[in-house]
């Protein structure tokens, strides 16, 4: 497993792994982001201190410092938690699709990527299930370094060949049979699949579940080029578009804009967290903008 962070290769793990700041600034978030109804306590672990404010309890005064200071300093304290974190990550054809200079699939993986060295960082309980039109890839919640690089090196691995279809509503149903306590589950998908609705829902009761859409430009414009054949990744069916007809590329946006909008709502009826990463985003941003809307609520 070491080898994918050697100095001369350009793979995926050891990109994530040069973007320290980002994943440390990650890590805080993650940990600080709103989720402290799925963390397990097992002791006490000291923080810090800060200045003593009316009210606080007088047995919490840390004398030492108060008496370097020559005011009242109080201790703080953080519980020894530990957080399990799951990911569902899409790995169909559809994902390996892009019109930026990163494709959904790129986007994705290193968003999964930047998440498992955060979990890493905060020696969280980390587990995956990848799927395409079958599963490919699946492990339990564990904790420790070899789980996180196992995890890195599988989504720097590509399939010698890709199964047509997607099967996200198995991989959700998968997760759910497989995480025995409350998690955190990040579902990574562009969601162009069917039948998958129930058991997100399903998942959401008895987890905290964001959902992560991976969108590109095309999702919602269309570049006028004319008269062109549009050919559907999964299915091969090609079909011809006026993309210069302004009724037309209304209509394509207007469709799309109303897909993603049922799709939030969706989301948020059953309580999943939706979350709209694009091919053009920087993924630390995403995510880091997601943890502190959630720190702030």
């Amino acid at each position: 497993m070491l080898k994918i962070f050697d100095e001369n290769s350009n793979r995926l793990a050891q990109k994530a792994s040069l973007l320290k700041l980002s994943a440390k600034t990650l890590a805080d978030n993650l940990r600080l982001g709103g989720f402290k109804s799925l963390y397990r306590g097992q002791g006490i672990d000291f923080y810090g201190v800060r200045e003593y404010n009316a009210g606080d309890n007088v047995r919490s005064i840390d004398w030492n410092v108060t008496a370097r200071m020559g005011h009242p300093f109080v201790k703080l304290y953080e519980e020894d938690r530990e957080l399990q974190v799951f990911f569902v990550l899409d790995r169909s054809l559809s994902m390996f699709s892009g019109t930026n200079k990163k494709t959904r699939i790129q986007v994705a993986s290193e968003a999964a990527a930047l998440l498992v060295l955060a979990c890493l960082q905060n020696n969280s309980s980390i587990g995956a299930v990848f799927f395409d039109g079958k599963i490919r890839f699946s492990t339990k919640a564990k904790t420790g370094r070899d789980q996180a690089m196992m995890i890195l090196s599988r989504l720097d691995e590509a399939e010698e060949k890709i199964e047509k279809g997607s099967v996200l509503g198995s991989a959700l149903k998968g997760a759910h049979k497989l995480l025995k306590k409350r998690s955190l589950v990040f579902v990574i998908s562009d969601f162009r699949s069917s039948l998958w609705q129930e058991n997100l829902a399903r998942l959401a009761e008895k987890n905290d579940v964001v959902a992560m859409r991976i969108t590109d430009s095309l999702d919602s414009e269309l570049p006028e080029i004319g008269t062109a054949f549009f050919s559907d990744i999964e299915s091969g069916v090609t079909r011809k578009f006026p993309t210069s007809l302004k009724a037309f590329k209304n209509a394509w946006f207007e469709d799309n804009r109303r897909r993603l909008d049922n799709w939030k709502e969706f989301c948020l009826r059953h309580g999943a967290s939706p979350v709209i990463l694009s091919t053009a985003d920087d993924p630390a941003f995403v995510l880091n903008k997601f943890f502190c809307s959630r720190r702030e609520r």
